[in-house]
């Protein structure tokens, strides 16, 4: 075999079998530099072996490629070389990576709601209105009865009771939580009941699901819910998904939120709910109808609540001894009833909302209305005009009444009772009557006074008390005016006419100043029913157009103010749920203190602010002089001057207090009223029938009819109270007259009357009167003589007209 020989080369062998690479590796370093052997030929047939093993010289590739070279860490360049080998299989790649996140994005992630709008858009919420001292009279909603609260107004024991049913895991998961649906799972296994299943989701999901999901379930639903609950997650720290939470769920019924579920299942405030009341709270929202106590098994509201403690208990949060406390205390629910008070002032304070805000601001804003209304008055008042009439509904014919209390100083609604019974659907129980068109009658004519005395009228002025025709130009229809009493009395003073109502003296006056006068001031007092009032003649001023009451109220209000208008005010204070103050928006702009708005269909509804008649008084508008308004008081208050007409047994008067009343019945005696103010206090009432058929007419105005119910509520309200005057305007000048004739006062005046004028209205004539005796005289003479010859011979004696 030729002996090999050794040759020197630049090339050496990079890659040995094992067992060279583990000689060299033993070997020195100076013997392994030194005895690398290189050879021409392979020996051993290792030819093929070399050649495999020897590297391989790299191609250098051009600048422009050297980006492309492939390594292990190059994910581009090895992509673009499979693209390059398989491009059928990167367009199959590509289209399915296409089509899945096409449909991800048209299934799941298009049209998906924002969780911003958690907070920034709230949900449905609950009108809250109140009395004036806070009083909850109604909660008005859409299908849905919520009230917020801020984390800090829930107490511990219900976020417990809820964290402890429905997410044991809350603060520890980012939304959601795979425990607690392993644990969930495993439980309904276990579970024979079905309906104390347990759900797998955490109180992020079902915030989401209840705000933008229907109830109906799917997969797809689920995979949007749980997309949103991660993503609402990092927006919103676990106390604001806590609180959003128990401020919407639902807890049955109307319920949503802790509020309005405590509020109806047990009476009371969500802080004032115990643990057992929380827990039972807590366990009703998986399935309000299924756990309702009020359903076909309200046995198992008893047993979820059990199931809430239960698991708070094992979960630590409350002892063993709370544990048992809880279970074994038995729970009282709050009567199932329709929760409203003053309905039909609620129901009036419910439109007003409406036509200033909307329809959905008012059942879904969630605004907190502070109304005028005192709710022990308001009572009180009911219970009066119930027991009115229930004493004399058969008697004379009457079936409704109605009662209205005003501070005639601010114009604030007190009370407001439109019907005997709100809730007596067999006599029309919703009707209105406050709001309600009917005839005033001769509550009309301190209207027609008080524009009188501002044009040349005073309380001491004459008007002849005789039989008088009107007849229309080129009309054969005539007007003859009679008085109540059917009889006629002579020359009076308008203080006598007035404080005795009687009506052919009125009906002169009122042809004297002129219909559209007496009806514009009429307008500007507050009747805004005679806005859209058709023609009307010389009626107008026993009550022939139809007013309401609100509108009678407002114009006495205005005459007890001295002249002075306000509007009536059923709202103090209203705040949205953002706490902003929208009180000043309600009240800007229109006049919308108690729009009369017609009730159970009467006719058609009245302009809310008087913009078909141009130049209609605003409120704190002198409408008319502060004189002529305390000479209505006074007249309407001289309880000596409508003795006549009333009697000693009218119930009219109040001991020891002055009070401003007037009454009126209507042609046919369809409606009966009594009107009557004190500084403090302004009442109307009324009674009828609804349908307008006539009540008997023996009831006598000033003793029977609306009159007792006036003088019921007016003592109430005065009782225990000092006796306060009517306020007087300045610069007056006390001047005694003889109440026959209106002139300063004489020898033999059969009656004096002390009056009050500005020193240009003081009389200057004197009256003229003759001894008893003379007149004793004279009447024998008169005996058997003429009327001419019998005026002649009783000249200068009272009593003869």
């Amino acid at each position: 075999m030729p002996k090999l020989k050794k040759k020197n080369s630049s090339n050496k062998i990079k890659n040995k079998s094992p067992s060279i690479k583990r000689s060299l590796k033993a070997a020195s370093p100076r013997q392994s530099a030194a005895n690398k052997i290189f050879f021409k030929k392979p020996i051993f047939g290792l030819e093929k072996y070399l050649q495999k093993s020897l590297p391989r010289r790299r191609r250098e590739l051009p600048r422009s490629k050297r980006g492309l070279r492939l390594s292990r860490y190059n994910l581009p360049g090895r992509l673009y070389c499979f693209a390059k080998s398989h491009p059928k299989s990167l367009i199959t790649f590509l289209a399915v990576v296409t089509t899945f996140g096409g449909f991800t994005y048209y299934y799941i992630f298009k049209d998906l709601p924002n969780p911003y709008e958690l907070s920034s858009r709230k949900p449905p919420m609950t009108t809250i209105i109140r009395d004036r001292n806070g009083r909850v009279l109604y909660r008005v909603y859409n299908n849905a009865n919520r009230v917020q609260l801020a984390y800090e107004d829930i107490p511990d024991i219900v976020k417990n009771t809820t964290i402890a049913i429905e997410d044991a895991n809350f603060y520890k998961h980012f939304g959601i939580d795979f425990r607690g649906i392993l644990r969930a799972f495993i439980n309904n296994l276990k579970e024979e009941d079905i309906d104390l299943y347990q759900g797998g989701s955490t109180i992020t999901q079902q915030l989401i699901k209840n705000r933008y999901f229907p109830p109906k379930k799917s997969y797809l639903r689920k995979l949007k819910e749980i997309v949103l609950s991660v993503w609402a997650e990092t927006i919103y720290s676990k106390e604001e998904i806590l609180t959003m939470y128990l401020n919407t769920v639902g807890y049955g019924g109307p319920a949503y939120g802790i509020e309005a579920a405590a509020q109806m299942y047990f009476g009371k405030s969500t802080p004032d709910l115990d643990l057992a009341e929380a827990a039972f709270l807590a366990g009703l929202p998986a399935a309000p109808t299924t756990f309702s106590p009020y359903g076909s098994k309200p046995q198992l509201a008893n047993l979820r609540k059990q199931q809430v403690l239960e698991r708070m208990f094992n979960l630590g949060m409350i002892s063993e001894s709370e544990y048992f406390d809880a279970i074994n205390e038995k729970i009282t629910l709050a009567p199932q009833k329709i929760n409203i008070l003053a309905p039909h002032f609620v129901m009036y304070v419910k439109n007003e909302l409406v036509d200033k805000f909307g329809e959905n601001v008012v059942e879904e804003g969630g605004l907190d209305v502070t109304t005028t209304l005192d709710l022990d008055i308001h009572n009180i008042v009911q219970e009066i005009v119930w027991e009115n009439i229930d004493a004399i509904k058969t008697k004379y014919r009457i079936n409704n009444a109605a009662a209205l209390v005003t501070a005639p100083a601010s114009g604030e609604i007190l009370a407001m009772v439109g019907s005997v019974d709100y809730f007596d659907a067999n006599n029309d129980g919703h009707y209105n009557a406050t709001l309600a068109p009917r005839q005033p009658g001769s509550a009309f004519k301190p209207i027609t006074y008080g524009y009188a005395f501002d044009h040349g009228f005073t309380p001491t002025s004459t008007l002849l008390d005789a039989p008088v025709v009107y007849k229309s130009p080129g009309s054969t229809e005539i007007y003859a005016p009679v008085n109540y009493d059917g009889k006629f009395h002579g020359t009076v003073t308008v203080r006598s006419a007035l404080a005795n109502s009687y009506n052919v003296p009125a009906v002169k006056t009122l042809e004297k100043l002129g219909v559209d006068n007496v009806k514009k001031i009429g307008i500007d007092l507050g009747l805004k029913s005679l806005i859209n009032a058709g023609p009307i003649g010389l009626s107008l001023t026993l009550g022939g157009a139809e007013v309401t009451m609100i509108d009678m109220a407002r114009a006495y209000g205005t005459i007890a103010n001295l002249g002075v208008k306000k509007e009536l005010k059923s709202v103090l204070a209203i705040r949205d749920s953002s706490n902003q103050d929208l009180t000043a928006a309600f009240y800007e702009k229109q006049d919308l203190a108690l729009i009369p708005e017609v009730a159970a269909g009467n006719g058609e509804n009245i302009p809310d602010d008087g913009s078909q008649v141009m130049g209609i008084a605003e409120e704190n508008q002198q409408v008319i002089s502060p004189l002529s308004a305390y000479w209505l008081t006074d007249i309407l208050s001289d309880n000596i001057a409508r003795l006549p007409a009333f009697g000693q047994n009218a119930k009219l008067t109040v001991p020891n207090h002055k009070v401003a009343v007037k009454t009126g019945t209507s042609n046919n005696f369809r409606d009966n009223w009594t009107i009557g103010y004190t500084p403090d206090y302004l009442v109307a009432a009324w009674v009828g029938n609804n349908d307008g058929s006539f009540m008997n007419k023996n009831l006598v105005s000033g003793i029977t009819g609306a009159a007792p119910i006036w003088n019921d509520v007016m003592s109430f309200l005065l009782k225990d109270t000092e006796p306060k005057d009517f306020p007087a305007p300045e610069g007056l000048i006390a001047v005694k007259v003889c109440a026959v004739n209106g002139l300063l006062t004489c020898p033999y005046c059969p009656q004096e009357k002390t009056e009050y004028f500005t020193a240009d209205k003081v009389p200057t004539k004197k009256c003229s009167f003759r001894s008893a005796s003379e007149c004793e005289e004279a009447k024998k003479q008169a005996e058997g003589k003429s009327e001419e010859e019998r005026k002649t011979l009783l000249s200068g004696c009272p009593n003869t007209n």
